[in-house]
């Protein structure tokens, strides 16, 4: 999917202040929205997530599922076993059972790009109601960050939620993971953070070169606009206010926060160095600063990638040592350990993560112990304030070929949209019913005839 230079302008790219001119005319600030204050994470899994690993039936179904699974079937007695459920997670994902435990932790099962209900046979016989390009991992990020599953977004749901919800002096819609889709919006701007690092003028240190030096001299010459006119003396006020957006971040993101203290591995104490584990310490620093930023609001974007696991997934044996079960490791410590900082902060029952993916996996396996590209997923949602226990959604009939599968595979039709899922957060978030047609574009399909926002939340 092509985005225009004029969306990709309304990000603030953290990389580099001059992409800070999409500021242009953003920069007003406003009051924060009435009540406690919210903030809503989303986690994107780059790569097509295998939630069927994730999260798996420990009841009669479990015997199926490893049939139907094969090469990358895990057997009960190595799961995390979920106290009072028929389900558990992945064995990597040993950091999640204490949030489980204090209800901290809901599942969503079987979720996914939706246009309209479908069935086995309406998937069979309407090709007009499947989401456009199935399978394919940019139009279904798309799909899951843009909410147009039968056409092409140029902006993104955390986006037009922004729009509604409004912004500050510095922007409450803030990535970690770079310019994505789902924080473009239409008359909102985006903060972007790096996950290491702070934010510069990449590309025109004054200790770089001559020619580096002559742009930065002419940069900084700009920003000034004397006598330059009216347009320039615009750009230049709105240049200078991302410069002083760029400080306040900087201050924020480089100081010494005893939050990081959280980001551990419970097994062995040591500090926790992925990417995602950064990110979200980020995070947690710029929720800990929102009263100095003036944010009633927040709204993230995090990612962590390599989930296209063709080959690999597993080491084989007992299945729950590889690929797969790196990355499910690095997340559950960095979910855990961003839930117990928000937790030392009084916020945790006011910040809710949950995670998104370009789709699932077949539930059979291959025979390079991987899976290929599918439909449905299961998700994590983490927070003080959802529904202790909350199973929602449907697990599909485990045999290959069943009543849900448009395959022979495991291609699952999901038996929850994406609008049911995110709906409720950002129901929960503070988003007028109002708006919400407006944040999702096909809220219409979702809201009648007894189809409407998960009951994720207990108030």
């Amino acid at each position: 999917m092509t985005i225009s230079r004029r969306d990709l302008l309304k990000v603030t790219a953290g990389a580099s202040a001059l992409a800070a001119i999409g500021q242009l005319g953003r920069t007003t600030a406003i009051a924060a929205p009435s009540g406690s204050y919210r903030a809503m994470v989303g986690v994107f899994l780059f790569g097509g997530n295998d939630g069927w690993n994730m999260v798996i039936p420990t009841d009669a179904r479990h015997p199926q599922y490893l049939a139907s699974r094969g090469t990358v079937g895990i057997a009960a007695n190595r799961l995390t076993a979920l106290t009072g459920a028929p389900y558990a997670l992945h064995p990597a994902m040993a950091a999640l059972r204490p949030l489980w435990d204090e209800g901290s932790l809901a599942l969503v099962l079987n979720a996914g790009t939706l246009f309209a209900p479908l069935t086995k046979a309406t998937y069979q016989s309407r090709a007009d109601l499947r989401p456009m390009n199935l399978l394919s991992h940019s139009d279904e990020q798309a799909h899951w960050q843009g909410l147009r599953a039968r056409d092409f977004a140029t902006d993104g749901f955390m986006g037009r939620l922004t729009d509604r919800m409004g912004t500050s002096a510095v922007p409450s819609m803030i990535s970690i993971a770079g310019s994505n889709l789902a924080v473009i919006g239409k008359t909102s701007s985006t903060l972007v953070l790096p996950s290491t690092g702070t934010l510069t003028r990449s590309g025109y240190s004054s200790m770089s070169n001559a020619a580096n030096n002559a742009k930065n001299a002419a940069l900084t010459t700009f920003s000034s606009a004397a006598g330059l006119g009216d347009v320039a003396e615009a750009s230049a006020r709105d240049i200078n206010a991302s410069y002083d957006q760029a400080t306040t971040a900087n201050t924020i993101i480089s100081a010494n926060s005893t939050l990081d203290g959280y980001f551990v591995n419970p097994a062995t104490g040591a500090a926790l160095t992925s990417d995602v584990a950064r990110q979200l310490m980020r995070v947690a620093r710029m929720i800990d600063a929102r009263g100095s930023l003036g944010h009633g609001r927040q709204t993230f974007f995090v990612s962590q990638g390599g989930y296209d696991n063709h080959s690999g997934q597993t080491n084989g044996g007992t299945n729950d040592t590889g690929t797969h079960a790196n990355l499910l490791g690095d997340l559950a410590m960095a979910l855990a350990g961003f839930h117990r900082a928000m937790q030392a902060i009084g916020m945790a029952e006011n910040v809710t993560s949950f995670t998104m993916s370009d789709f699932g996996r077949t539930y059979r396996g291959n025979a390079q112990n991987g899976t290929d590209h599918a439909w449905g997923s299961n998700h994590l949602v983490v927070g003080g304030n959802v529904a202790p226990g909350g199973i929602f959604g449907a697990y599909p009939d485990p045999v290959l070929g069943g009543a849900t599968d448009v395959s022979s595979e495991g291609r699952f039709v999901p038996a929850v949209a994406q609008e049911e899922y995110i709906g409720a957060i950002a129901r929960w978030h503070g988003v007028a019913d109002a708006d919400l047609p407006y944040v999702f574009p096909n809220w219409s399909t979702w809201s009648t005839g007894g189809r409407g926002p998960l009951g994720l939340f207990r108030t």
